[in-house]
């Protein structure tokens, strides 16, 4: 079943597979388009400013271009004793990042923000999720590392695919630790009423 969406549609400012599937999954109906703002030239700060700063800015480049339209965007990072681990460039920098998880608990942070700049609606936040991951094998490292999922995900890691055997346990929000938390994206779309349950 669908969920309707009120005064116009929704686009997705992102290229991500996963939180494309997410929203699908939940029923809502939206458009892609990805922004194109430069990540890089941003200096990190702790965790949650970085991804909420990136999620807005995110959603601020598409919202100029459609404004009357609403935005969602997102940024996901994974930390670490208040080190952030991006995405891995090679796979020297793959295997230090998951022998550094190994048999430790780190964080997931995903800062996203929802907003229509023709009403001069913004909201960001962001959600946590600690990560537990098993004490790692050398083998098993380097299995995963020549599966190739490593390399365009933040962590080195991706729990909704061959990923899901490094992680003992999660505390938080699972979809938060995929790319985006959609219980609390739902919930905000919801009380803004940019959305509602249809059928009933």
């Amino acid at each position: 079943m669908k969920i309707g969406t009120n005064r116009s549609k929704l686009i997705l400012a992102s290229n991500s597979p996963r939180r494309r599937h997410l929203l699908e999954t939940a029923g809502i109906e939206f458009s892609v388009i990805p922004s194109d703002f430069d990540e890089s030239s941003v200096s990190l700060a702790s965790p949650e400013a970085h991804v909420k700063f990136l999620a807005r800015a995110k959603a601020e480049d598409i919202s100029a271009r459609y404004p009357e339209i609403w935005i969602i965007a997102a940024d996901t990072i994974v930390s670490i004793d208040n080190s952030i681990l991006e995405k891995p460039a090679s796979t020297a920098e793959a295997r230090a990042m998951l022998k550094t998880l190994s048999a430790r608990t780190h964080q997931v942070h995903t800062g996203y923000c929802i907003c229509r700049k023709a009403s001069r609606q913004q909201f960001t936040d962001c959600v946590t999720t600690d990560v537990t991951f098993k004490d790692l094998s050398d083998k098993e490292i380097e299995w995963y590392i020549a599966s190739g999922e490593p390399f365009d995900k933040a962590g080195a890691y991706g729990i909704q695919g061959l990923g899901a055997f490094l992680v003992k346990r999660i505390n938080g929000s699972y979809t938060n630790v995929v790319g985006l938390p959609v219980c609390e994206v739902l919930d905000y779309l919801f009380k803004a009423g940019i959305v509602e349950l249809s059928g009933i």
